[in-house]
C-alpha cells in the first residue's frame, strides 16, 4: 500500500511527540504543623517524631508533618482544643488527658482494663469496637478531631517516692502527681493529687510541692531527671497497665486529603506502633539499668496494694458508669472483648520469667 501524505503526516507527528520532552505537572506539597504532649528531650517526642517520618517518606513528600514539641504554640493540656479549632493541624498525645472533658476517653489506658495488657486494648480498639465509642465520645465532646490509636505502652510504675511504699496507707495525705482516672484511684487511697504535664513534674518534686509522683517508663523518666530528686522507684501499679498514644488531626485537614495519603496515614500509624514497641523494649531496659546505676532502687509494689487498686477501681467505675453512660458503654464493650481474648491469653500464653530465671541469674526488685 501507497503511503499517503495523511499516513506520512501522522507518523511524524507521533515520532516528534516521542521525541519531545515530557511536561511533569508540578507535585502538590500538603505541610502540617503538628505538636506534641512531650517535651522534645523525652522519647515520647521522639516516639511523634518517628510518626511523622514514616508519613513523610511514604508519601514520597507529598505530605509532610512537622512536630513541635509540647509548649511551641500552646501547653500539653491545651492540644485537644487547639487541633480542633485549627490552631495545629494535628498532635500527637495520649487521651487520658481530655478527661476533663468527658471521663469516658480516659478508659483507653487507666485502670486493670479487666485484665488486658496494652496490646491487647488495642485490639479491642481496632476490632472490638473502640474505634466507633470514640468517634461517639468526640462527637459529645463537641471536637473536631480525626484521631489514631497506636504504641502499646508497657506497664507503668506506682511512681517516684522519697521511701519505700509498703502499704496503701502511706499514700494518706502525700502530695502526688497522676493523670485521668487515676487521679481517681490515688485520690481515694488518700492522696492529694495534682494533675501536672510531664515537663513539670520533677520541678514539683524538687521544690517539695509534690510528695511522689509517676509519670511513663525508665527512659522519659530519666530525662525529665527523676533520678536528680527521688532514689526510691516502685514498680508495677494498675492505674495505668495499658495505655497507648493518640495521633490526632484536625478533621477538615484530614478529610481535605486524597484517598492515598489516608491510607498512608493509617498504615504509618500501623507501622510506628510496631516500631515503637520495639524500640520501647531496647530503650527502656538500657536506661533502666542506667538509673540503677545513678543510685536508683527499684521495689515492686507489694500485692496487698495492687488487690487494693483493684477493689477501689470496682467502686469507682460504678459511680462512674451512674453518671455517665459513655463511660458505661466504653466499660461493657472492653469486658466482652477481655473476657474473651483475655481467656484465650492467658490459657495459651507461655510463663517466659521461668525460661528467663533457668538461664540468667536475676537480680528481682524487692518486695
Amino acid at each position: 500500500m501507497k503511503p499517503t501524505r495523511r499516513t506520512f503526516m501522522a507518523g511524524a507527528a507521533a515520532s516528534a511527540a516521542l521525541a519531545a520532552p515530557a511536561v511533569v505537572k508540578a507535585q502538590q506539597v500538603t505541610s502540617l504543623r503538628f505538636q506534641s504532649t512531650w517535651p522534645a528531650n523525652d522519647i515520647f517526642h521522639e516516639y511523634a517524631q518517628d510518626f511523622a517520618k514514616k508519613v513523610n517518606e511514604m508519601s514520597e513528600g507529598r505530605l509532610r508533618i512537622e512536630v513541635l514539641p509540647a509548649g511551641a504554640v500552646v501547653r500539653a493540656f491545651d492540644l485537644l482544643d487547639a487541633v480542633s479549632s485549627g490552631t495545629l493541624d494535628g498532635g500527637h498525645g495520649v487521651v487520658a488527658y481530655w478527661y476533663g472533658k468527658n471521663t469516658a476517653v480516659a478508659l483507653w489506658g487507666s485502670g486493670p482494663s479487666f485484665g488486658m495488657d496494652p496490646n491487647m486494648l488495642l485490639a479491642w480498639h481496632e476490632y472490638g469496637g473502640g474505634k466507633e465509642l470514640l468517634k461517639e465520645i468526640q462527637k459529645a465532646m463537641g471536637v473536631n478531631v480525626t484521631s489514631f490509636m497506636y504504641g502499646p505502652m508497657p506497664t507503668q510504675p506506682l511512681g517516684w517516692f522519697k521511701k519505700p511504699v509498703t502499704r496503701a496507707e502511706d499514700f494518706k495525705g502525700l502530695k502526688f502527681r497522676t493523670v485521668g482516672l487515676a487521679i481517681d484511684m490515688f485520690s481515694a487511697m488518700g492522696a492529694a493529687v495534682n494533675a501536672l504535664p510531664g515537663g513539670e513534674i520533677v520541678p514539683a518534686l524538687d521544690r517539695g510541692l509534690l510528695d511522689g509522683a509517676e509519670f511513663n517508663n525508665a527512659s522519659s523518666d530519666r530525662s525529665l531527671g527523676f533520678q536528680d530528686v527521688s532514689k526510691i522507684c516502685m514498680l508495677q501499679s494498675f492505674h495505668q497497665s495499658a495505655e497507648q498514644f493518640e495521633v490526632m488531626f484536625n478533621t477538615g485537614k484530614y478529610e481535605a486529603l486524597p484517598n492515598d495519603l489516608k491510607a498512608v496515614i493509617r498504615y504509618a500509624t500501623q507501622a510506628a506502633s510496631a516500631d515503637m514497641s520495639w524500640k520501647a523494649i531496647d530503650r527502656y531496659s538500657k536506661d533502666y539499668i542506667e538509673q540503677q546505676k545513678a543510685g536508683v532502687k527499684f521495689y515492686k509494689t507489694p500485692d496487698a496494694i495492687l488487690r487494693d487498686q483493684l477493689k477501689i477501681w470496682d467502686e469507682m467505675i460504678a459511680k462512674r458508669s451512674a453518671e455517665n453512660p459513655l463511660f458505661k458503654k466504653v466499660l461493657d464493650s472492653q469486658k466482652a472483648f477481655a473476657q474473651r481474648s483475655g481467656r484465650w491469653q492467658n490459657d495459651t500464653t507461655i510463663d517466659y520469667r521461668m525460661a528467663y530465671n533457668h538461664y540468667f541469674a536475676q537480680s528481682k526488685p524487692k518486695a
